[in-house]
């Protein structure tokens, strides 16, 4: 196993925490966190963009003039694709990108994410944060104890003082264990898991 230091928020040492080689020791394959972040990044994406195809487009479905003997190219109705106000011939509809990799994929690129970060020493154990008033100056205080400005913290449970006081600092994210993704944990460059949020990590990945 591997024995990680827990800090306060001051920065210093008070204990240490045994990680699972099974989750923090993986070994880093680009390829699989590359098909994740992928997957992660088109299910995100809107798919809202419409077009009006020349049946939606609001006009007479009149002959504009007669097929032969004009001296002009032939024509249809005035919602043709060729005629200004008309409709678009190949434009886009609303659709969905998302897709789906296989669960054991998933699971595999978490825990080869966790285990970047510890061997990048970018993972950071802290034995808690807590926070008595929603306080960005007060975040900010524990935040450079920590030398942190670009940073992912994994909680246990709801913390809203937490949550609160950290949204509108640019590069620091707060969020439940239960929503810990690949892509955010990439993202930013430190980790910082609550030491109460490492023990239901490891019983969503083992």
């Amino acid at each position: 196993m591997a024995v990680v230091d827990v800090i306060n928020s001051s920065g210093k040492k008070v204990s240490q925490i045994d990680l699972k080689d099974d989750i923090y020791k993986v070994s880093v394959k680009t390829s699989v966190l590359h098909e994740v972040v992928t997957m992660q990044q088109a299910s995100k994406r809107a798919g809202s963009a419409s077009t009006k195809h020349r049946s939606d487009v609001t006009g007479s479905g009149r002959k504009l003039f007669r097929q032969k003997g004009t001296g002009r190219a032939r024509r249809g109705n005035i919602k043709a694709p060729l005629l200004r106000g008309g409709g678009v011939a190949f434009g886009p509809k609303p659709k969905s990108w998302a897709y789906k990799v296989p669960k054991k994929v998933r699971k595999l690129a978490l825990k080869m994410a966790l285990s970047s970060k510890l061997k990048a020493e970018d993972l950071l154990i802290l034995d808690q944060f807590n926070m008595d008033q929603i306080k960005t100056k007060a975040f900010l205080e524990v935040a450079g104890n920590l030398k942190m400005d670009n940073a992912l913290i994994i909680t246990d449970q709801e913390n809203a003082y937490l949550e609160l006081s950290a949204r509108n600092l640019p590069g620091i994210k707060v969020m439940r264990f239960e929503g810990l993704n690949v892509y955010d944990i990439l993202k930013h460059k430190t980790l910082v898991l609550l030491e109460a949020s490492v023990k239901p990590i490891e019983g969503r990945l083992l």
